[in-house]
């Protein structure tokens, strides 16, 4: 029980991009749900089902979602909001385009939107709850108390229906990330799905990426890099950890850690760097030296 509350409380502290993301010119398509934590900024706008954002985050496109929408206090938004259902929007929160809510809108005071707004159902000005507070702060206290029920029904109010999706196909951006095009800054661990397209650099203390996924930039981590198979990575490895390559994975740049595991089908076009050496692994599992590699007739 104790090992299944701190991976549920991880889950919030570690930047995760689910299966089939894309990052394009001007907008990050997410296939679900979308959670920033506090003081984030992305220099992008949202496509997403359901789109979370905490106190004082930045966001310099629009934000389009298929459900609703949940903005707190202080947060700004360079283009549109657009939501097929209803809008929470906190306290001193900044709008630059236009609000579309085709259902409910709860809006707080002193919310400036400047291209106008439409809404189709019930308008109720009040202050509505912080959202992202209660879900980080809040739930990982009743996490640490062991209250797993209360935890269970906190989601449920929270999410409704989309309860039982929480965390399966989400983006989740913790406290204090920094998502431009050039860099993909986040403060601790980093967890890319398969079948995603990405662009920037990514600085974080470690990553797991899973298949088919492509990286336009360089990853730097502190910890280890996991990558799985047949990903393309346009730049460089860096790491004082491990770095794990799969088969068919293409990293265009340099790889330099503090040991290399990489898997024969894999290729890197650029030097390889370990300070406690470069393991290749065959297809029956079996491994061989970098300098053993060396001395085979090719």
């Amino acid at each position: 029980m104790e090992s299944e509350n701190i991976e549920e409380e991880e889950t919030f502290k570690t930047f995760v991009i689910p299966d089939n993301t894309r990052m394009e010119e001007h907008t990050i398509v997410v296939d679900g749900d979308i959670i920033i934590g506090n003081h984030s900024v992305i220099k992008y706008g949202v496509i997403a089902n359901n789109s979370i954002l905490g106190e004082r985050v930045e966001l310099s496109g629009d934000l389009i979602s298929t459900s609703d929408v949940r903005i707190d206090i202080w947060s700004q938004i360079g283009g549109n909001v657009k939501t097929d259902t209803n809008a929470y929007i906190g306290e001193f929160v900044t709008i630059d385009g236009k609000l579309i809510v085709k259902g409910d809108l709860d809006i707080g005071n002193d919310v400036r939107i400047n291209g106008g707004f439409e809404a189709k159902g019930w308008i109720v000005v009040r202050n509505p709850i912080p959202v992202i507070v209660y879900l980080f702060l809040y739930v990982s206290e009743l996490l640490r108390l062991g209250k797993d029920e209360e935890v269970e029904k906190a989601l449920e109010d929270l999410f409704e229906d989309d309860f039982e999706a929480l965390g399966v196909n989400n983006m989740i951006v913790p406290n204090g990330s920094k998502v431009s095009i050039d860099s993909i800054r986040v403060p601790s661990k980093a967890s890319i799905g398969s079948n995603c397209r990405l662009v920037g650099n990514i600085r974080a203390s470690s990553l797991i990426m899973e298949n088919e996924t492509t990286l336009y930039g360089s990853i730097r981590t502190i910890q280890d890099i996991t990558l799985g198979k047949d990903n393309i990575i346009h730049g460089n490895l860096v790491s004082r950890g491990n770095v794990y390559i799969a088969e068919g994975t293409h990293i265009l740049g340099e790889v330099n850690a503090e040991s290399i595991n990489i898997h024969e089908n894999a290729r890197v076009d650029g030097v390889m760097r370990a300070q406690d050496g470069i393991i290749f692994e065959r297809e029956e599992d079996n491994v061989m030296s970098y300098q053993e590699l060396m001395t085979l007739d090719v």
